[in-house]
């Protein structure tokens, strides 16, 4: 993925030792020094990318609302306060609140592309015939996930692609954690009865042959 914002491999390179700071080090010195900032950069730009491709499913928007939530917080940073969260919950929080003005905009419902690599990690090292099962077993899941709310599926985004705790999340959406936990319950109970009408349906069809 090219770089973005003028922030690339190659100009923290210069830098290498900020590679080797946390993250609260980082925003104390880019308050003042953009290559800082430039670090923050690398260490989290393609997870934020992932998380606004799948919430708009197009690239090129993707590439320019990454770009937006970068130079935001840049803008911000000397605002930035640690709560105990990560400074990635402070950078999804940004994407939320840009993809949701997207989304908006555009009157669109969000969609989760079902070809995407980002999301379904075929390993190709093993038999064919076990990975052809394991494609096929991740699109049927992905097909049930299409099927939900959009909030629902910004949470399975969150929680399974980018590995948020349900604090952090609840940090992104503005929910408690408490709120955040009982969706995810809810939203498992409702991949389950898809699943099982699915199957049913599959089994009825079978039956009629």
């Amino acid at each position: 993925m090219r770089g973005l914002i003028g922030w690339s491999a190659a100009r923290v390179g210069s830098a290498v030792q900020l590679n080797e700071l946390d993250d609260l080090e980082l925003i104390h010195r880019a308050r003042e020094d953009r290559d800082a900032f430039g670090a923050l950069y690398e260490r989290y730009v393609r997870r934020i990318y992932a998380y606004i491709y799948y919430r708009t499913g197009n690239a090129f928007d993707a590439e320019d609302l990454t770009e937006r939530v970068f130079m935001r917080a840049l803008r911000h940073i000397a605002r930035y306060s640690d709560r105990g969260l990560p400074f990635s919950a402070w950078l999804y929080r940004i994407a939320h609140n840009l993809v949701a003005n997207w989304h908006r905009d555009n009157s669109r419902r969000p969609e989760i592309p079902l070809d995407d690599g980002v999301m379904v990690r075929h390993q190709w090292q093993e038999h064919p015939e076990q990975a052809l099962l394991k494609a096929e077993e991740h699109q049927r899941l992905l097909n049930l996930i299409h099927g939900l709310p959009p909030d629902r599926q910004q949470l399975l985004i969150l929680k399974f692609v980018d590995h948020l705790s349900n604090a952090e999340i609840g940090q992104v959406i503005g929910k408690t954690e408490g709120a955040v936990k009982s969706l995810y319950h809810r939203t498992l109970l409702s991949l389950r009865c898809k699943q099982q009408e699915i199957l049913s349906e599959g089994t009825h069809e079978g039956q009629q042959r």
